[in-house]
């Protein structure tokens, strides 16, 4: 196996350019990763790598702004929390029999609550939350429009959504709603949601960030999915003798810590991620599967050749920004080997690995992108590296 990233030096991705914002003619106000024209070579282990074996990772961490600030705060989780809210508020100030959700707040309403009330609940509560996931929609189709005007998403035929909204008939409602409003007005776009759960994609996608060769003779990896609120690990089956294309990939067994809750300091948190690591090791030894000695972990933010965090970890326990912090040679030095074997680290943007785990079900169209919708709107777009080569580039 290619050595890790977080071994090698000078900061250089494989086109030699450091990964810094790119400003666009096409968006004034907008940030993103940089990516390059003439697609590098595919690593093996290549932190915030652009070019991967299935795909090309022709953007990721897009910000677009306008006068409101970031247009992507348009479609978060929070923003339909609040759209609730200012329906409930008007109910509760203009009709006299108040608001027919009841006293709690709208963030403590649950997915399935909602769903519940949609196809259960009395005519005016149904009307509430109907008219929350129109707003929305409208929301979505908006900010999904101005990615697809966007040069770096030029192109792109279809979107997946990941996040919270993949787990509510709400927000498949939503998702469908934003379709139609597109296409209504003559975007032709496909929108779906993303397969797996989606506590399990961003556990998944790890497996796509090395070429599925790397896994023969070994039966799972072990992944990391770091969030503002939680951080979650997982051992993943990869099934290479089922499908070779990671289709069958799955999660065997993870573990979730909500460290927003404990408030620590950066080096508690990765204590604990690398104690939940170890955990993971001992229980797949003991099952006796064979873990291949690499780490696939998503982060949010931009994320330097040599595994730094450059941009985006402001919600993160601590300063992960710090020159002086690097999460993948934590790593290494917490657990040097795996199997005997010295331990790999691969890093990559969370909503590009979480999009990642869609790339088997995404053969039939050359351009496509993902839109995680949680706290934030996380959004990365790709170009399918076997398309490129039959030409459809």
């Amino acid at each position: 196996m290619a050595r890790s990233a977080s071994a090698r030096s000078g900061g250089k991705t494989a086109a030699g350019k450091s990964a810094k914002p790119k400003k666009s003619a096409a968006g004034k106000g907008r940030k993103q990763a940089k990516t390059d024209d003439a697609p590098p070579p595919a690593g093996v282990a290549v932190h915030g790598a652009q070019s991967l074996s299935s795909v090309l990772v022709d953007s990721y961490n897009l910000e677009i702004r306008d006068r409101e600030g970031f247009v992507g705060d348009r479609a978060s989780g929070r923003a339909f929390r609040a759209t609730l809210d200012e329906i409930r508020k008007a109910l509760r100030q203009n009709d006299r029999d108040g608001d027919p959700l009841g006293d709690n707040p709208s963030a403590d309403i649950s997915k399935s609550t909602l769903d519940r009330l949609l196809t259960k609940g009395d005519l005016e509560a149904a009307g509430v939350v109907l008219g929350a996931i129109e707003h929305f929609a409208g929301e979505l189709a908006h900010v999904a429009r101005r990615f697809l005007n966007d040069a770096a998403w030029k192109g792109t035929e279809r979107i997946v959504v990941g996040g919270g909204l993949k787990q509510s008939r709400v927000g498949e409602l939503a998702v469908g709603r934003a379709m139609v409003l597109l296409k209504s007005e003559g975007v032709d776009i496909d929108m779906e949601m993303i397969r797996h759960h989606p506590d399990e994609a961003g556990l998944i996608g790890c497996a796509h960030l090395a070429p599925a060769w790397v896994y023969e003779g070994h039966d799972a990896i072990l992944a990391v999915d770091v969030g503002g609120s939680n951080i979650r690990c997982g051992v993943i089956d990869v099934n290479l003798k089922k499908k070779k294309d990671l289709s069958k990939a799955r999660v065997w067994k993870s573990t979730l810590w909500r460290h927003r809750d404990d408030d620590p300091k950066r080096d508690e948190a990765v204590k604990r991620l690398t104690d939940m690591l170890a955990e993971l090791i001992a229980m797949a030894d003991s099952n006796g599967r064979r873990l291949c000695p690499l780490i696939g972990v998503g982060v949010p933010g931009v994320i330097g050749p040599d595994g730094a965090i450059t941009r985006g970890g402001q919600n993160l326990p601590g300063n992960w920004e710090s020159s002086r912090f690097n999460l993948a040679h934590c790593l290494r030095e917490a657990i040097p080997e795996i199997g005997g074997h010295e331990t790999a680290v691969v890093m990559h943007n969370d909503a590009v690995v979480q999009g990642l785990s869609q790339t088997p079900f995404m053969q039939d169209v050359a351009h496509w992108g993902v839109l995680t919708i949680g706290t934030g709107l996380g959004n990365a777009r790709y170009t399918n590296r076997a398309r490129l080569e039959d030409g459809d580039g």
